[in-house]
C-alpha cells in the first residue's frame, strides 16, 4: 500500500505514478467564478487506475479531499483547505469505436462534442460550449438546447468510496431527472469514466447545429464574465431566471457580484466578487421571489464550504 499520510508522501505517490501535484495552491484559476481559496496540495490524476488508487489511499489515511472537475458548477469558499484537491482535468483518454464513445470523467465537453463530430457522430451538439467535464455532464445530468447527458449515456463506471469497490451500472440505473442522477444522490460514489452511445450524421449538420448553439450561447450568456452558469434550476412551470428578471433584479450588485443584465439566470463576477459576496445574493435573490411569488428557487450550482 502506498503511504501518503504526509504532503511528502504525497508528492512521491504522484512522482512515482506520473501525476502532477501542486503545493499551497490557490483554486480561483481551477474554478469558473474565479473565486476560491487554497489548498495544502491539489493533484491531477492522469488516468481512472491512479485516480482510484490515489482516492482509495488518502481515505485509508483519513486525509480531507474535494474532488473538482473544470469548476464550472461551484462556488469556493475563500479558506485554507487542510487536505488534498483532486482536479480531473488530465484524465481526459477518449476513444471512438463505431457509434460508441469510451471515456474518462475529466475529457471536457467541448472535447467531446468535437471528437463526435470528426467521426460523423450526432447526439452531444448540446454539449458543446457547456464548460464542464463528462463527470460533472453525469453527475448533475447537464443539457442545454433540447438536449442532455440523459439521452446519450450507456454506462458509467465509478468506485464506491467507502468500500474502494469499482462498480459499473446501465442506463436505466442512473436514474436520470432533471440535473439529478443516481451520483447526485448518493455522495460516496466518484464517477471514472463512462460510454455514450451516438447515431452516425452528416458530418455538415453536427458542425452546423454545434455553431448555432455556440452562437446562442456568446448572443443570450455573459461569457465575457467569470460566473458559474445558470445559479438556479428550473421548476415546474416557471424559469428562475424569467422570476429574477419579473422581480426587478437584474444589474442588482453585493459588492463585485452582480445578476447579470445580459441573462438574470447568471450571477457574474464583475469586479473582485468574494464568496460572500455572492452568497449573500444569492440569498437576496431567493427572498425576494418568495415574497413577491411565495416560490422557493433552488440553486443548481453547488457551493462548497470548508
Amino acid at each position: 500500500m502506498n503511504q501518503i499520510n504526509t504532503i511528502s508522501g504525497i508528492i512521491k505517490y504522484c512522482e512515482k505514478t506520473g501525476c502532477n501535484v501542486k503545493i499551497n495552491e490557490s483554486l480561483k484559476d481551477y474554478t469558473s467564478f474565479k473565486i476560491g481559496g487554497t489548498a495544502n496540495i491539489v493533484v491531477f490524476p492522469n488516468n481512472k487506475e491512479s485516480m482510484a488508487d490515489l482516492i482509495k489511499n488518502i481515505k485509508e489515511n483519513n486525509i480531507n479531499y474535494i474532488l473538482l472537475g473544470n469548476g464550472s458548477n461551484v462556488l469556493i469558499c475563500e479558506n485554507n483547505f487542510d487536505g488534498v484537491v483532486i482536479i480531473t482535468s488530465q484524465m481526459n483518454n477518449i476513444k471512438v469505436d463505431g457509434e460508441t464513445i469510451y471515456a474518462d470523467c475529466g475529457v471536457s465537453l467541448n472535447k467531446l462534442a468535437v471528437a463526435a463530430r470528426e467521426n460523423s457522430l450526432s447526439g452531444l451538439e448540446f454539449a458543446y460550449g457547456i464548460p464542464g467535464t463528462l463527470g460533472g455532464a453525469v453527475y448533475m445530468n447537464a443539457g442545454a438546447y433540447g438536449g442532455q447527458t440523459s439521452d446519450v449515456v450507456d454506462s458509467s463506471e465509478y468506485m464506491d468510496t467507502k468500500t474502494c469497490e469499482i462498480k459499473t451500472i446501465n442506463a436505466e440505473q442512473h436514474e436520470f431527472a432533471y440535473r439529478e442522477s443516481f451520483y447526485s444522490k448518493n455522495k460516496d460514489y466518484i464517477i471514472l469514466s463512462s460510454v455514450l452511445k451516438l447515431k452516425h450524421g452528416v458530418k455538415s449538420d453536427i458542425k452546423n447545429l454545434m455553431n448555432e448553439n455556440i452562437s446562442k450561447r456568446r448572443t443570450k450568456q455573459p461569457l465575457e464574465y467569470p460566473s458559474a452558469g445558470s445559479v438556479f434550476k428550473r421548476g415546474d412551470g416557471y424559469y428562475a431566471s424569467q422570476l429574477i428578471d419579473d422581480c426587478g433584479l437584474k444589474g442588482f450588485t453585493v459588492g463585485g457580484a452582480q445578476v447579470s443584465e445580459k441573462h438574470a439566470g447568471f450571477i457574474i463576477n464583475k469586479s473582485g466578487a468574494s464568496f460572500s459576496d455572492v452568497v449573500n445574493l444569492i440569498e437576496h435573490i431567493k427572498s425576494v421571489i418568495f415574497d413577491k411569488t411565495g416560490i422557493n428557487i433552488e440553486c443548481e450550482i453547488k457551493i462548497i464550504k470548508f
